[in-house]
């Protein structure tokens, strides 16, 4: 017999899907290994809570902290490659660096958002997600890619209930 792909249960109803996530983990599935998918959040549930956790506020704020040191650095560096007579003011001045500063501030900002946003969404993809286009109708998706268990505990854990549909990915 040739080892699935995917294994997942679409479920109607939040509550459905969150016993599917908890008789998963009972029967030994890592937390990270569970796939859900939902085309709404349901936040009152335990399933919708689990990668929510993230760094990204911190990588914006090293990045942007890098912009504007980056800034000051290339105002800095061009005003004194370049000297001009400036009446007795300082050659660097900083009133009119804030402009290129501030700029260089949001660019590395966003950047650093942007790259996180990407690595952490795993995008993109070289194998397609985990999806069945039931979710769109509404359904909720629980699932694992390349399961570990037995494909007979994992519908035990999934379909516990008569009206849940349990599909294979081969």
């Amino acid at each position: 017999m040739q080892p699935v792909k995917a294994a997942y249960g679409l479920f109607v109803d939040p509550d459905s899907a969150q016993r599917a996530v908890d008789n998963l983990r009972e029967a030994g599935v890592p937390e990270a290994d569970i796939t859900v998918i939902s085309t709404e959040p349901f936040e009152e549930y335990e399933f919708s809570h689990r990668d929510r956790t993230t760094l990204i506020y911190w990588i914006a704020s090293a990045g942007g902290a890098a912009g504007l040191v980056s800034g000051y650095w290339l105002t800095s560096a061009t005003q004194r490659a370049w000297p001009i007579q400036t009446g007795g003011m300082p050659i660097v001045a900083l009133w009119p660096n804030l402009v290129v500063m501030f700029e260089m501030t949001m660019l590395f900002a966003i950047v650093a958002t942007v790259v996180t946003l990407l690595v952490a969404a795993k995008l993109p993809r070289r194998r397609p997600a985990l999806y069945d286009p039931e979710v769109s109708n509404g359904r909720i998706l629980v699932g694992l890619e390349a399961p570990r268990l037995p494909l007979e505990t994992i519908e035990r854990a999934l379909a516990w209930r008569g009206d849940v549909q349990f599909k294979t990915i081969n």
